[in-house]
């Protein structure tokens, strides 16, 4: 039999706020969603690296960006831009951080459950 789930970010099971980070996590049976709100200065390198303690960012992101941009430079050197509407994948092993002064919130898939996560 199909079913339907539906949670409102307005109430989320857990949110994760690490230095200029905001991380709204709502499950849904056994998928979990995460809205993601970066402020501003945000830098991956200088807000969310103190939590997890890695180098770079090892989380595998999919997901998309509904305002603001960010920049993504990966360990090897390859950097691109994510801008409002864009869908991505990033793979393990970068730095970002917001590019300009209005916020990047975006909806995370596949790292919703452990990003940001001591």
């Amino acid at each position: 039999m199909a079913s339907l789930s539906s949670k409102s970010f307005d109430t989320p099971d857990e949110t994760r706020a690490p230095d200029k980070t905001k991380v709204e996590v709502v499950r849904l049976g056994a998928a979990t969603v995460a809205r993601v709100t970066f402020q501003p200065g945000w830098r991956w390198s200088e807000c969310v690296k103190p939590v997890v303690g890695t180098e770079s960012c090892q989380a595998r992101h999919v997901g998309a960006l509904v305002s603001g941009s960010l920049h993504v430079v990966h360990d090897d050197g390859a950097e691109a831009d994510v801008g409002p509407g864009s869908a991505y994948v990033i793979e393990p092993g970068h730095d970002a951080w917001v590019l300009g002064d209005e916020p990047a919130i975006g909806f995370e898939f596949e790292s919703a459950e452990t990003y940001a996560r001591a």
